[in-house]
């Protein structure tokens, strides 16, 4: 595949094709062609940079879906309480002259709070030079440039197609102990508790973060295989950039747009090997909680509703989840970006009531790295698209990873039993990241 793809972007036609799109262009109109490389599958895991070049990567292995997007043709970032809206007026801008032959795609992500800052951006949106398709058993190629300068697209896109070797040999990454941060977390339980019990609550999400060193950088492509082997119902996401990788494999949507129809996931309640019925009042009481927040949100924004049923198990790995979907079709002019805005931080995340929720979080100083919690996915030139929750990830920094995870406090919740939740919900990453077996078979 990567092969014939090599051939493609060297016979010349690619160059011909968008210098045709581009002729009479702006320069900076974006134009995109789009090569069909033919029947097959392949998860482009052996393209993904090493040595910091900005990469996109997004894949459910459950349907054969996998996307990765190399180089940045654009690359947008902001932050603040407007954020959603300037991604927004960004895309708007873009897509008025986009001249292209399919339905090219943007990546965006975001963190979960409007004024976080790390080694991401806060909120980001970009072009990939080059995005790999695999989906329905067919692979596709999309270049993307300026019209200012089309010819160079075939030639810089060839250069990023690097086939990565298997590492010399595996890392070893070892959990560094925080019994001080573990005894503060459970601290902060019982404060929610507190909260709640007096009314100014209904919920709230804490978050707790592990950390994990190795001797040598981290690569991300077999961590990725890894959760692809082991994940195939969720969704398998990453960004990649020269300060930082951030990935993950997450169970939860926040929204999708298709066809002018609108789906989001309520998903709360977890139950794991050993733990409580996921049936069970406390997480019956949770989705529940998250399902009424997500129907009064999409309501103002759909001409009507419609509510997949009760709650669904989703199983995820050893962990499972309750779940539903509600969605309907949009008011004119709402956009992926507006479904965001309105959507997030659903209680799944945040808590109830959402402002009262996000309040007591800020003056507690939580901290959530990277995008945990916060959104990846991506948007078509067309407008529709989809955001996955960021969850289950693992924010890698050279030989340093941080992984993240949180429960959702409600009256009647067990500081104990919510921190073993939360290192169910770690173990997606750490069962990964320190088992030796992994780095051997898949490599980079």
């Amino acid at each position: 595949m990567i092969r014939r793809l090599r051939q493609a972007l060297q016979d010349g036609d690619l160059s011909r094709r968008l210098a045709i799109l581009a002729a009479g262009a702006t320069p900076s109109t974006l134009v995109s062609a789009t090569l069909d490389l033919g029947p097959g599958s392949d998860d482009w895991l052996r393209l993904l940079p090493s040595r910091g070049e900005p990469f996109w990567y997004w894949a459910r292995p459950g349907t054969g879906e996998y996307r990765l997007g190399l180089g940045q043709t654009v690359h947008v970032a902001t932050g603040g309480a407007n954020r959603f809206a300037a991604l927004d007026n960004t895309f708007a801008g873009m897509t008025r002259n986009w001249r292209r032959e399919a339905a090219p795609i943007a990546f965006l992500g975001f963190a979960f709070h409007e004024g976080t800052r790390t080694k991401l951006p806060n909120a980001l949106l970009a072009v990939p030079a080059l995005l790999l398709e695999c989906r329905g058993g067919r692979c596709t190629a999309t270049v993307t440039a300026l019209a200012g300068s089309p010819e160079r697209a075939a030639h810089g896109c060839t250069a990023l197609l690097v086939e990565q070797p298997l590492p010399a040999s595996p890392a070893t990454l070892d959990r560094i102990t925080q019994p001080l941060a573990d005894r503060a977390w459970l601290a902060r339980v019982q404060a929610a508790l507190r909260s709640i019990g007096e009314g100014r609550l209904d919920k709230v999400v804490l978050a707790r973060s592990v950390r994990l060193a190795a001797e040598r950088p981290v690569a991300a492509a077999p961590v990725l295989a890894a959760l692809l082997e082991r994940q195939p119902d969720s969704t398998i996401y990453a960004y990649g950039n020269r300060q930082a990788v951030f990935l993950g494999a997450t169970p939860e949507r926040l929204v999708a747009l298709r066809n002018g129809h609108a789906e989001a996931d309520a998903l709360a309640g977890t139950a794991w090997p050993g733990s409580a019925q996921l049936h069970g009042d406390k997480n019956s009481r949770e989705q529940s909680l998250v399902a009424d927040v997500v129907r009064a949100t999409l309501a103002p924004l759909c001409r009507s509703l419609v509510e997949s049923g009760p709650p669904a198990t989703l199983r995820v790995g050893q962990i499972s989840h309750l779940r539903s979907s509600i969605g309907g079709p949009v008011q004119e002019g709402v956009s992926l970006f507006d479904l965001a805005q309105a959507l997030h931080p659903t209680p799944a995340v945040g808590g109830a009531p959402t402002a009262g929720a996000l309040d007591w979080l800020r003056s507690r100083c939580e901290q959530r790295g990277g995008w945990y919690s916060g959104g990846i996915g991506h948007i078509s030139a067309d407008g529709d698209g989809e955001i996955a929750v960021a969850l289950r990830c693992a924010l890698i920094t050279g030989n340093q990873v941080e992984l993240q995870a949180g429960a959702g406090i409600v009256a009647g919740s067990d500081p104990e039993q919510e921190f073993a939740e939360t290192e169910a919900k770690l173990a997606t990453l750490l069962d990964v990241l320190q088992e030796p077996a992994w780095q051997e078979k898949t490599g980079t």
